[in-house]
């Protein structure tokens, strides 16, 4: 698998900055203008890119309210149809061009979640930079294929998805040529527990399946994604919301502008605090090592006065002789008159 992806002008890698999504969703709640300012204060929050989803309620599911229909499986959506859920939280098409283009005009990144072939289509025809499978399509491989064929970056959620599902998608997309996917560890639950968030996985994945691996985040604040990213998370994706106490299908789970800028900023600390492997001190830290243990005389001497435990202690600072030969020292004469705080040094032994 590939071992840095490029989605327009950012390049995502083991070394890279975390690339941050803010997802929009249903956040827009079927207007227009909410979805431009969402986009703002996507940049504003110091996202790099900014994910919508691209379907109808026709092209996700069926209008149909038997049994197999109805939402019971425990989520804030229980209670009604997929098709009547659909219907609330889709962004309607004619949309996605302009915000595509506004979202650019700002300096954001702009792709989408497809939900069928003919969303697929419709993406390509706006010549959308990546894809994001979500973890409810991870099992349609016909789907993952077509998209696959494109040679473009796919971000994969790995939510309801067994082992054999991700190898199964991944096969799929290299026997299609495409090895530009990162795997996103996602717990499909809205809200996300804390406990089933299973953050390990993140390295785990990047090294089972070899490739660049993430976080799809559901969680309420910033304390899973930021963690997430010093277990190697190199993309951190996240719903946005301009209000929460406007409601909306995805509102329970969803960041507010100021939220996800302070996620944005504890990531940016987190990634400079994570630094490199070295045991190489900076020049500060050399500076600070004046003030580590040393030998010092700790009670006037007089010349050939034997040096014993009562007048050398290894004491802070660091300017004299280093602790490890005090035994060494012990016994032996001094050549010359000695203050107490003078550092110890083998010119004054005998």
């Amino acid at each position: 698998m590939k071992k840095e992806i490029q989605i327009k002008d950012k390049y995502i890698s083991k070394d890279s900055p975390t690339f941050i999504i803010a997802e929009m969703s249903a956040n827009h709640l079927m207007d227009f203008d909410k979805a431009v300012e969402l986009i703002k204060a996507a940049k504003e929050s110091g996202a790099d890119a900014i994910k919508l989803q691209t379907y109808t309620p026709d092209t996700i599911t069926i209008d149909c309210d038997n049994e197999y229909f109805q939402i019971t499986q425990g989520t804030i959506w229980d209670g009604t149809t997929l098709h009547k859920l659909y219907q609330t939280a889709y962004t309607p098409w004619e949309w996605q061009p302009k915000l595509k283009q506004i979202a650019e005009e700002m300096g954001l990144i702009c792709f989408s979640s497809p939900f069928d072939l003919t969303a697929v289509d419709f993406m390509e025809e706006m010549d959308m930079p990546a894809y994001k499978v979500a973890s409810f399509e991870i099992n349609d491989i016909p789907f993952i294929r077509k998209i696959a064929k494109l040679g473009k970056p796919i971000i994969m959620s790995t939510g309801i998805a067994q082992m054999e599902d991700i190898e199964r998608a991944i096969r799929v997309c290299k026997e299609e040529g495409n090895e530009q996917v990162i795997l996103l560890k996602c717990t499909s639950a809205y809200p996300a527990p804390y406990e089933d968030v299973n953050l390990k996985l993140i390295p785990n994945m990047s090294e089972t399946f070899d490739c660049i691996t993430g976080l799809s985040d559901h969680t309420m604040g910033t304390a899973v994604a930021v963690a997430s990213v010093a277990l190697g998370a190199k993309v951190v994706e996240k719903h946005l919301i301009l209000n929460r106490a406007e409601g909306g299908p995805d509102a329970a789970f969803s960041m507010e502008p100021h939220e996800f800028k302070k996620m944005v900023e504890e990531i940016r600390i987190v990634e400079k605090a994570l630094g490199k492997v070295t045991y190489e001190l900076t020049d500060k830290q050399k500076k600070s090592r004046e003030h580590s243990r040393s030998l010092f005389i700790v009670k006037d001497v007089k010349a050939g006065e034997v040096l014993t435990a009562d007048n050398v202690r290894s004491i802070r600072p660091g300017y004299g002789l280093h602790t490890m030969y005090y035994e060494e020292i012990l016994g032996r004469e001094v050549r010359m008159d000695l203050k107490k705080g003078t550092p110890l040094s083998w010119d004054v032994i005998q």
